[in-house]
């Protein structure tokens, strides 16, 4: 059986639960509609509880999405840039910056630097091997500070000007 195929066969099974699920929670009419329980009798652990709505369920094609952790990053020159080993993102949840682990080798001497996530670009990115492209030079990366969680985050951003994050405290 193939992947696409066992992924259907999970979400067929899945949905075949949950209809049935759904199925046995739903009662036939019996009779008159009783009186509205009292905020007492919601309370009890014995009272029935209402169904619960499955989750959504999406299905996205390998090939059209990767992970990006530990992934390698390079200039568009080509110079190894380090790996990416986080993603920053703002109270909203949206993607600010990736950490990069830059420098050293085989993590002895590297440092942590931080990237404007509109800095990188995924490219045809179709496997682990396949690298990322990071719009700064080498020397940009080199003179960058370095990152340390719980202070300030400093972002490198390739053009323009990146925005502080502002919030209410």
């Amino acid at each position: 059986m193939r992947s696409g195929q066992k992924i259907t066969a999970a979400v067929l099974v899945w949905s075949a639960i949950s209809l049935g699920a759904l199925a046995v929670a739903q009662e036939p009419d019996k009779g008159p509609p009783a009186a509205a329980p009292s905020p007492a009798a919601k309370a009890s652990p014995d009272a029935p509880k209402e169904p619960v709505p499955p989750p959504s369920v999406t299905v996205i094609r390998a090939a059209d999405a990767r992970g990006i952790l530990g992934r390698d990053v390079r200039s568009t020159a080509g110079e190894n840039m380090g790996r990416i080993v986080d993603v920053i993102v703002d109270r909203s949840g949206t993607v600010r910056a990736a950490v990069i682990d830059f420098g050293g080798f085989l993590g002895v001497g590297s440092r942590k630097i931080v990237v404007d996530w509109n800095a990188l670009h995924f490219g045809q990115v179709t496997n682990k091997k396949e690298s990322m492209t990071l719009e700064l030079t080498l020397e940009q990366v080199k003179a960058a500070p370095e990152y340390k969680e719980d202070t300030p985050i400093v972002v490198l951003g390739a053009t323009g000007s990146l925005q502080p994050l502002q919030f209410d405290h």
